[in-house]
């Protein structure tokens, strides 16, 4: 679908528009079970590509602390089920520093497994609306 959409967009914004309706016409139309349940295959970032913040906080994360956030290292739910799904309490949140920001700010890492050896970490700059695996 993503590569219909993109070859439409080459070719000028009509045929992306038309392409898209044509591509939400036909989803509307399939039976339920055609349509893929559970969630997306996730992206992966290499840990060079990360904010200089969310590469200090893995560290941070491996050598068990300290954290500057007291919320940080809480287990993290996965209401979102964007993350593969797991037992509650396999997820553990942390908070990426976002300069200029006042609050917490929307950047987190969530690693699953054991705290200070995870089995994998996941960040998302948009408050858990998209994650990308870290690939070390």
């Amino acid at each position: 679908m993503r590569a219909i959409l993109l070859r439409a967009l080459r070719n000028g914004p009509a045929a992306f528009a038309v392409a898209g309706i044509v591509l939400a016409a036909a989803i509307a139309l399939m039976p339920d079970k055609a349509i893929a349940r559970g969630p997306a295959p996730l992206d992966e970032v290499h840990v060079s590509a990360l904010p200089k913040e969310a590469q200090e906080v893995l560290a941070r994360i491996h050598a068990g602390g300290p954290f500057r956030y007291s919320r940080d290292g809480i287990v993290f739910g996965n209401r979102e089920r964007i993350l593969p799904a797991e037992k509650r309490g396999y997820y553990h949140e942390y908070t990426v520093r976002t300069p200029g920001e006042r609050d917490r700010g929307a950047r987190r890492i969530i690693c699953g497994g054991a705290k200070r050896a995870p089995a994998a970490c996941w960040y998302t700059d948009d408050h858990y609306a998209s994650f990308r695996r870290i690939h070390e």
